[in-house]
């Protein structure tokens, strides 16, 4: 079966194990000087084991980032050293951190030229036409692979895992999706991510269709944007959508 080999993708510029640290501490508003080691170690993890649910392909570093996590935190659970009495210990944290900022400032340069490149796009095009603006005028934010991970958990938690034998094969394919997809899709300027799995009632068919939507995003047919942080995610179809797969 298609799905079940192992999937590749590559949504965004930055996707490794420290913008997945950094997606986090965003998510549940840390502040990344006093980051609860635990948490963000469970939440981690819990992720890890999404991705290799789905069978997609996990980069050794991954497993690297996870292994000094639950290192970090068996030292913040040791009791202080006694050696130098008196002595402030040093936070296991701080390297971390010290990581976490360095990241984050060459993402913000790489964000501001990438800015600076899309602006100077904008200045030879032409103006866009009154039927290709948004309905509604609110700021949209380009989504990562693991925000649309967060919100496939929502979609697979209102599915129950029944431990049932299956009679009949399920013969969905990627290939399949990715057409059902551009079909919702093309009559229309965008879509809830919500939405686009209703009436789906096994988890292989939500999970066939995620893998579908990572493609096609891929292929620069569908972006997902989000309004706010809060804010649901919405599919938008873009210019290259031509309907065939």
């Amino acid at each position: 079966m298609e799905s079940e080999a192992a999937y590749e993708v590559k949504v965004g510029t930055f996707e490794g194990p420290l913008e997945l640290l950094l997606h986090l501490i965003k998510k549940n508003e840390i502040n990344i000087y006093d980051i609860p080691i635990a948490l963000i170690t469970q939440q981690y993890i819990e992720t890890l084991d999404l991705m290799k649910s789905l069978n997609l392909s996990i980069a050794g570093e991954f497993l690297v980032m996870a292994a000094t996590l639950i290192h970090i935190k068996s030292k913040t659970l040791l009791p202080p050293s006694e050696s130098e009495e008196g002595a402030e210990e040093e936070d296991p944290r701080q390297e971390l951190v010290a990581r976490l900022l360095e990241y984050q400032k060459f993402k913000d340069a790489a964000e501001r030229l990438e800015e600076r490149e899309s602006l100077w796009r904008e200045i030879f095009q032409k103006e866009p036409s009154p039927s290709e603006l948004l309905p509604e005028e609110i700021p949209l934010t380009d989504l990562s692979l693991y925000s649309l991970l967060d919100a496939l958990k929502n979609v697979l938690a209102r599915i129950p895992d029944k431990k049932v034998l299956q009679v009949t094969i399920d013969e969905l394919t990627v290939k399949d999706r990715m057409q059902f997809l551009m079909e919702r899709l093309e009559p229309i300027e965008s879509i809830l991510f919500e939405d686009l799995f209703e009436g789906m009632r096994t988890r292989h068919s939500v999970v066939v269709t995620f893998l579908a939507l990572l493609e096609v995003i891929r292929l620069g047919l569908i972006r997902v944007a989000q309004g706010d942080v809060c804010g649901p995610l919405r599919l938008f179809k873009t210019k290259n959508l031509s309907g065939e797969v």
